[in-house]
């Protein structure tokens, strides 16, 4: 069984997650750790749990998910998993972050490259990878099906959804993946979102005034 631990990290407020199982291993999803002490905070509950990093998965590569890359493969060993049209993404955060006025420290290495198919296992815990693009090109979400739980980056949020107005993004195709991959899982999964508190399948379908009166 996976524990769901999140952190709230940088000034963009965004939701780092680790997930670990009995025996220790874990993957840390969408590192956003800016501020030292945050990379402190992350390192120290890791190690004070005595955890095992296997992944270093990003569901996107925008800058705020990314912040922490770098540390967590200087910490751990770990390249990130991402799908091949966010490289584009991975690429431009520095230009991003001087944008912002956030310039960080950049991971540059190899990555690897996440397909519709992978699953990523963690023991006997697996994620199913759910391809999910319109906030980005290439988003991805991370689905758990035995405990009914959903990484779903920026895609769909309590009574919101993702902006489709940076680069790659898009509106129809953001609203066809909610409807047609998101939406066909069972109410009761809980979506821990890249930002703000969790939700579920059913309340977004119920209340979500961004998905109202659009065939979802």
């Amino acid at each position: 069984m996976l524990t769901v631990k999140g952190f709230v990290f940088s000034p963009i407020e965004e939701n780092t997650y680790v997930l670990y199982n009995e025996s220790g291993d874990c993957c840390i999803i969408d590192p956003g750790c800016y501020y030292s002490n945050e990379r402190n905070e992350l390192k120290d509950y890791i190690l004070s749990h005595r955890l095992r990093p296997k992944y270093l998965l990003n569901t996107h590569c925008h800058l705020d998910h990314v912040f922490g890359n770098k540390f967590v493969h200087d910490t751990w060993d770990l390249k990130p998993w991402i799908h091949p049209d966010e490289k584009q993404v991975l690429d431009f955060a520095p230009i991003a972050g001087m944008h912002w006025n956030l310039p960080f420290d950049h991971y540059t290495g190899d990555v690897m490259y996440i397909t519709e198919n992978d699953v990523f296992r963690l023991g006997e815990d697996e994620l199913k990878v759910i391809p999910a693009p319109g906030h980005s090109p290439g988003h991805v979400c991370f689905y758990n099906q035995q405990q009914q739980f959903l990484i779903g980056g920026d895609v769909l949020f309590r009574e919101s959804i993702g902006r489709t107005d940076l680069p790659g993004g898009d509106f129809e195709t953001l609203i066809r993946n909610i409807r047609e991959r998101l939406f066909v899982l069972p109410a009761e999964v809980v979506v821990h979102p890249g930002h703000g508190p969790e939700t579920t399948i059913g309340y977004e379908k119920l209340h979500n005034p961004f998905l109202t009166g659009l065939g979802v």
